[in-house]
């Protein structure tokens, strides 16, 4: 069977895993991944791996969690990545993140650390009426694979097609 063609761009977006509530005084900038967080983490990143799914560019939020997600990501991949830390990753609203996605033009792969709603927005824009086979929302630690059969421009995300989804609470802990 032929292998089928790479995609002109693939577009990781990964929902920071489950976090704890934030402790009297914290801010919620600072808060951290729980046990059951940091396991997931993990375990999505070596689900990943094992598929061949390695992003060229990784970009997080820098907030905790989600620095603890990118990382136990990166080191799954068992590959020297940097992570570049946006703040507008944290702060921003979907046209930020758009525009964080668009920016990265000369990648032929991305993957994006960052928070709900958001992430959730950025993946029914891409995917449209595909979405509606995610119905439950976009999880913790839940990682969308998207492909683009065009490379983004002008401004715009063009239509992608889910190739994975990987969810931790739909694989034992």
């Amino acid at each position: 069977m032929p292998t089928p063609p790479a995609p002109a761009f693939r577009l990781y977006l990964l929902r920071h895993a489950k976090a704890g509530w934030a402790l009297p005084g914290q801010k919620d900038f600072d808060r951290s991944l729980d046990d059951t967080g940091f396991a997931a983490a993990k375990m999505i990143g070596e689900m990943a791996a094992e598929r061949g799914f390695v992003p060229e560019v990784l970009l997080s939020s820098p907030a905790v969690r989600c620095r603890q997600t990118a990382e136990a990501f990166r080191c799954a991949m068992g590959e020297d990545r940097t992570i570049r830390y946006i703040d507008a990753l944290y702060t921003g609203a979907e046209d930020a993140y758009r525009d964080i996605i668009l920016g990265q033009s000369g990648a032929a792969s991305l993957m994006v650390v960052g928070h709900n709603p958001v992430i959730e927005e950025i993946l029914r824009e891409v995917l449209g009426e595909q979405a509606a086979a995610i119905p439950y929302g976009y999880p913790p630690g839940a990682l969308a694979v998207i492909d683009f059969p065009d490379r983004p421009q002008a401004g715009i995300l063009p239509p992608g097609k889910l190739a994975a989804w990987l969810d931790p609470a739909c694989h034992a802990l």
